[in-house]
């Protein structure tokens, strides 16, 4: 993704709307976008960021990362795979019980969908909630940048 591009764009509609002025306004918007190229860049960059977490929050599984190549951010939606974190650790046992009542439409729903991806329904169940827990868990981490940057 070229930010420099629109950083341009911004900087020329800033030249055009001074060139309605005089000549010394002219020169000072000049200097004022050069001096505000570098934070706009890195605005730009702090609001692909939140939307990347915007867009990560509604998605059932994966993320989206922004990463710099060089000065370049770029986007990537990464897939959970079946060794993520909602997987129970091997080795670890199904000691605690809970009891939960439900209604039947909603069972069957969750026994069909368990059924579809052909787990057992506490299986799918257990995957469901840790998924939304992890969800959570990044909803309240707003601030957290997650991804590389490459020089």
């Amino acid at each position: 993704m070229q930010l420099d591009g629109h950083i341009q764009a911004i900087r020329e509609d800033l030249a055009t709307t001074a060139g309605l002025g005089d000549e010394a306004t002219a020169q000072a918007a000049q200097r004022l976008s050069e001096a505000l190229a570098s934070t706009l860049h890195l605005r730009l960059l702090d609001l692909l960021g939140e939307a990347a977490l915007e867009i990560s929050g509604q998605l059932d599984s994966g993320r989206v990362e922004v990463r710099l190549a060089g000065r370049e951010p770029e986007l990537f939606v990464v897939l959970d795979d079946a060794s993520d974190s909602t997987q129970v650790a091997p080795g670890e046992e199904f000691s605690e019980r809970i009891t939960l009542r439900l209604p039947e439409k909603l069972k069957a729903s969750i026994e069909a969908a368990a059924a579809q991806e052909g787990i057992s329904t506490n299986a799918w169940l257990v995957r469901t909630i840790a998924r939304m827990l992890d969800r959570h868990s990044l909803k309240r981490s707003r601030n957290r940048i997650q991804g590389y940057a490459q020089g």
